[in-house]
C-alpha cells in the first residue's frame, strides 16, 4: 500500500523556525512587523499539518495506484482521481498554495515559513503537491518582469489557484541543452502577442482537471533570433486564451500529446505538449521585445528555475522525512531476535539493535542537516526581499546563489540513499509495496534529474558560483564556516569541533586542488564536480547542525533533565554529533581521491565499456 499514513513530527521544524533562525529579527522588518509574531507560526503550521494528515496523505493512495489518466481530446486530455479535487480545493481555501508567491501583498508570510509548509505537503503526497508549486514559480516571472496589464490579467486567478501554471523548457531533441530550443514565436499584428509553434516534453502538471486554466511559461525563439540561448524569449501561453479584458475564450491550440509512464510520481501528470499544431496558438511576450535577435527569455525563466531548484530540495526533504518516520514507527513495533547484550534472552524490538540505531540516526541527522541547509537558504531569500540594509540584501543574494545548488543536488542525491536506509530498516517488508518506503523510493528519484541534473548543479557550483564577482562571495562564505569553527568551540562538543576543524582544513585543500587544475588539467573539475559539491554541502551542514547542537545544549541546561522537552534537545545534540563524526568525514575520502586524480573513467576507450 503506498504511503498514506501521516507520521511526520513537527518539533524540529518549530525548533528551526522559532529557536534557531533569526525569525524575530525578520519579523521586525517592515513587511511583517504589523502582521506577525513568532508564535503565529504555530497556528499556520497546525492548519497545514491537519490538511496534510487528514486530506492530502489519504489521497496519496489514489496518487500512486490510480494516478493521472490520459484520455485524449483537446480541452481535457488528462483527468485526476476524484480525491484530488478535495485536496486541491482544501489547500487553496486554506491559503497554503501559490498565494505565497505574491511578494507584494500586504500581510504576506515569510518564504522561510513556506519552506516547512511545502516540506510537510510533500511528505504527505510527493505527487499531488506539484499541482500548485509550479504555479507559484510562474507567478514569480509574471510579477517581476511583466507589465501591469499582464500582471492584472493573470496573477489574481493564479494566486487563488483558479488558474495553474507550468514551465516549458525541455524539448525532445534538446533535453537539458537549451541552446537547441526549436519552438518558434512569430509576431502578429497585435503588439506583444505572438503565434507559437513547437513541442515541449517532460512538462510537470502540463495538463489536468484541477484548475479552470493552465498558464504555460514557454521558451521560444523569434524568426530573427540569434543562435543559442542568446536568442531565446519567453511567452505566457494559456491553455485557454485570455483576452485583454480577462475573459477566458476558446482552446488555445495547446495539445497534450500524452503523459509519461514513470517509475514514481504517478499522481503527477508529466506531459508532452504540442503548441500550434492547428496554427492557432498564441502567447503574450514576457518583458521587452527582442533587440537585434537577442531575447531575455532565459534570464526571466531562471528566476523561476532558481526558485524551483530550491523547491526541489524541499521535495527531496519531504520524502526523506516521510521515509524516516515510517522507519522509526516500524522499528518500534517490529520484534525480532534477542539483543546483542543478551543473546539468550527474548526477542526485542528491532530499534534495540545497534545497527538499526545506526541507520535511524543516519536518517535523522541527515534529515535535520538538510532541513537546516534549506530553511536557512529560504531565510536568506526573505532577506533579499525584505532587509532594509542594501549590503545585507546583496550578501543574502550571494548566499542564496551559492547554497541553491547544494540544496537541490545534495538533498536529492541523499533522498535516494536515505529512503534506501528506511527500506533496510523494514527488512524484507521494506521491499514490499504494502509499506511506505517502496513508493517513496520510486517517487524521490526524479528530484536528482529535475531542474537541471545534479551534475549541472555541481558544474554550476564549481564554475559560476566559485568564481562569481571574482570569487569574493564564495571566499567570504567559506571564511564564515572557518570563523564559526574557531569561535564557537565548547568543551561539550570538543571532539566534534576537532573533527570539523580537520574537515574544514581538508575542504580548503579540495578547493586548492580544484583551483590548481584550471591551468593544467581542466577536465578533472567536471570529473570530480559532484564530489566537490557533496564535500561543500557536508562541511556546511556540519556547521549548521553543530550550531543547532549548541542552541539545544544551552536549552537543555536551562530546562533540566526532567523537562518534557528534554528528550528533544538530547536528540538534537545527538544528531549534531552523529552527523559531524560519521558523515562529515567523507570529506577526507574525497580529498584523497582528488589528490590521486584517477582518470580511468575518461581515459577508457568507449568501446571498452562492456
Amino acid at each position: 500500500m503506498p504511503h498514506n499514513n501521516y507520521l511526520l513530527q513537527t518539533r524540529d521544524i518549530r525548533f528551526v523556525i522559532k529557536e534557531w533562525l533569526e525569525t524575530e529579527r525578520l519579523l521586525s522588518m517592515d513587511a511583517y512587523k504589523d502582521y506577525y509574531g513568532v508564535d503565529d507560526f504555530d497556528s499556520i503550521l497546525d492548519v497545514n499539518y491537519k490538511v496534510c494528515r487528514d486530506v492530502m496523505c489519504p489521497a496519496n493512495k489514489d496518487a500512486d495506484e490510480i494516478g493521472m489518466k490520459f484520455v485524449g481530446g483537446n480541452e481535457q486530455a488528462v483527468v485526476s482521481p476524484e480525491s484530488f479535487k478535495k485536496v486541491y480545493n482544501t489547500v487553496m481555501e486554506a491559503g497554503l498554495g501559490p498565494q505565497f508567491g505574491d511578494r507584494s501583498a500586504e500581510g504576506r508570510m515569510p518564504l522561510s515559513w513556506y519552506a516547512p509548509i511545502l516540506e510537510m505537503q510533500t511528505a504527505a503526497s510527493p505527487a499531488i503537491v506539484m499541482f500548485w508549486c509550479l504555479t507559484q514559480g510562474a507567478t514569480t516571472i509574471i510579477q517581476y518582469n511583466c507589465s501591469e496589464f499582464l500582471k492584472n490579467l493573470f496573477l489574481p486567478k493564479m494566486y487563488t489557484g483558479e488558474w495553474a501554471g507550468t514551465m516549458c523548457l525541455t524539448e525532445p531533441q534538446a533535453g537539458s541543452d537549451l541552446n537547441a530550443v526549436a519552438t518558434r514565436a512569430f509576431p502578429t499584428d497585435k503588439k506583444g502577442i505572438y503565434k507559437i509553434k513547437g513541442q515541449k516534453c517532460f512538462i510537470t502538471s502540463g495538463d489536468h482537471d484541477l484548475s479552470k486554466n493552465i498558464i504555460h511559461m514557454v521558451l521560444a525563439k523569434t524568426p530573427d533570433a540569434l543562435p543559442g540561448t542568446a536568442g531565446i524569449s519567453l511567452f505566457i501561453v494559456p491553455k485557454f486564451w485570455v483576452d485583454e479584458n480577462g475573459n477566458v475564450g476558446g482552446w488555445n491550440d495547446v495539445t497534450t500529446v500524452g503523459i509519461e509512464h514513470k517509475m514514481g510520481l504517478h499522481g503527477s501528470s508529466t506531459c508532452t505538449l504540442a503548441f500550434g499544431e492547428n496554427d492557432n496558438c498564441y502567447g503574450y511576450l514576457v518583458g521587452e521585445e527582442p533587440v537585434g535577435g537577442r531575447g531575455k527569455g532565459l534570464s526571466y525563466m531562471f528566476q523561476m528555475m532558481n526558485e524551483e531548484r530550491l523547491n526541489t530540495g524541499l521535495f527531496a526533504l519531504g520524502t526523506i522525512t516521510s521515509a524516516y518516520y515510517a522507519a522509526l514507527d516500524y522499528t518500534k513495533i517490529r520484534v525480532q531476535s534477542p539483543s546483542f547484550k543478551n543473546p539468550k534472552g527474548p526477542a526485542v524490538r528491532i530499534i534495540e539493535h545497534e545497527d538499526v540505531r545506526r541507520m535511524l540516526m543516519y536518517q535523522k541527522s541527515c534529515m535535520e542537516a538538510i532541513r537546516a541547509l534549506i530553511y536557512s537558504t529560504y531565510f536568506h531569500v526573505d532577506l533579499i526581499h525584505d532587509s532594509p540594509d542594501p549590503a545585507e540584501r546583496e550578501w543574502a543574494d550571494d548566499v542564496f546563489m551559492i547554497q541553491n545548488p547544494l540544496c537541490k543536488a545534495y538533498s536529492s542525491d541523499m533522498a535516494w540513499l536515505l529512503t534506501a536506509e528506511a527500506i533496510q530498516c523494514h527488512g524484507g517488508y521494506g521491499y514490499m509495496e504494502e509499506y511506505a518506503p517502496a513508493s517513496l523510493a520510486r517517487d524521490c528519484k526524479i528530484y536528482a534529474i529535475w531542474e537541471g541534473t545534479n551534475f549541472i548543479q555541481a558544474n554550476d557550483l564549481t564554475g559560476r558560483k566559485f568564481s562569481m564577482k571574482k570569487g569574493e562571495p564564495f571566499r567570504k562564505w567559506v571564511d564564515a564556516i572557518g570563523e564559526f569553527i574557531a569561535q564557537k568551540k565548547t568543551p561539550e562538543f570538543a571532539n566534534e569541533f576537532a573533527m570539523m576543524e580537520e574537515a574544514f582544513a581538508t575542504y580548503k585543500q579540495i578547493l586548492a586542488t580544484n583551483e590548481s587544475w584550471k591551468a593544467t588539467r581542466p577536465e578533472l573539475t567536471p570529473l570530480f564536480a559532484t564530489r566537490i559539491l557533496h564535500a561543500t554541502a557536508m562541511v556546511k551542514c556540519g556547521q549548521l547542525l553543530l550550531d543547532q547542537g549548541l542552541v539545544a545544549a544551552k536549552k537543555l541546561a536551562e530546562l533540566g533533565e526532567d523537562h518534557y522537552d528534554a528528550n528533544f534537545y538530547k536528540g538534537k545534540i545527538a544528531s549534531a554529533k552523529f552527523y559531524v563524526m560519521n558523515v562529515v568525514p567523507n570529506v577526507f575520502g574525497i580529498d584523497k581521491a582528488m589528490k590521486a586524480a584517477d582518470t580511468s573513467a575518461i581515459d577508457l576507450p568507449e568501446e571498452a565499456y562492456m
